[in-house]
């Protein structure tokens, strides 16, 4: 029993990024990765650092992110 809590204290302080975190949720890793890959690449399009740029600047951002989008989708 204490074997069992040793190992689950390790695991849990176990410095782990946020993409292998998501990767924990999924059956297989093939799965994960096929996923996490296109999620990336739309989280990456549509979210900007809004505390390093301008409101007009986002704005511009944002419309360009749309229209990638629609285009992507149609």
């Amino acid at each position: 029993e204490r074997l069992e809590f040793i190992r689950l204290v390790e695991k849990s302080h176990l410095p782990i990024r946020r993409r292998e975190r998501q990767q924990q949720k999924f059956r297989s890793q093939a799965s994960a990765q096929r996923f996490l890959t296109t999620h990336a690449a739309i989280y990456n399009t549509f979210n900007t650092q809004r505390h390093l740029i301008s409101r007009p600047t986002l704005r511009r951002f944002r419309a360009e992110a749309e229209a990638a989008w629609a285009t992507a989708v149609a």
